[in-house]
């Protein structure tokens, strides 16, 4: 049975300038670097926003540490005002790129459709897509979770998706300043059901 390669994602979001941003880089390769062989199958990820791609890619290098970007415009290039595209990621040195995270598809209102049109941008840049899915509260409620997941699923993942260009990324977005905590047992169930889906391509 092959093993699976964990990553360990972490997303920055907004935050961090030059300072702070080269600190918390620095620390983080120093510690993986002293931890590094005594975690085998482990592939951390750092994703910091963009302004700080180009530090923090010349801080990890050599470290195994991959750089990825937070969000991408679908197109490689064009009059898209205060967009990346997934070739600029590409360029600045990622390796991935997060999309549909809960963030941008509830904050701003992000379709399924949307997510897949970024996928494949992202395949074309040669970046792996960590595509984000998960369940509010009141769909949680309504028992409709795995419903949910799995539509997202479909709609945001396009044919041709392997275990080299796509990892799936389970937010139980319920548990998300509601006082709610996912246990170890609702994360499992539902990465089963992931697994399973992707799978079998639904």
């Amino acid at each position: 049975m092959a093993v699976r390669t964990k990553l360990v994602a972490g997303n920055w979001k907004m935050n961090g300038l030059r300072a702070d941003g080269s600190a918390l880089a620095r620390a983080l390769t120093e510690r993986w670097t002293a931890a590094r062989s005594e975690r085998p199958g482990c592939q951390p990820l750092l994703c910091p926003p963009s302004t700080l791609l180009a530090m923090v890619r010349d801080i990890l290098a050599g470290s195994g540490i991959a750089l990825g970007g937070q969000d991408c415009h679908p197109a490689p290039k064009g009059a898209f005002t205060g967009d990346v595209s997934p070739e600029m990621l590409a360029d600045a040195g990622c390796s991935h790129v997060i999309l549909g995270h809960s963030e941008r598809r509830h904050g701003h209102g992000e379709t399924d459709a949307e997510v897949r049109e970024k996928v494949t941008g992202a395949w074309r840049a040669g970046l792996v897509a960590v595509v984000c899915v998960g369940e509010t509260l009141a769909q949680r409620r309504a028992e409709s979770a795995n419903t949910v997941v799995a539509a997202q699923i479909t709609g945001s993942i396009p044919d041709g998706a392997t275990a080299a260009n796509l990892v799936v990324a389970y937010e139980p977005v319920w548990a998300i300043g509601s006082g709610l905590t996912a246990t170890l047992e609702d994360i499992a169930a539902m990465h089963a059901d992931i697994r399973s889906r992707v799978a079998a391509g639904t």
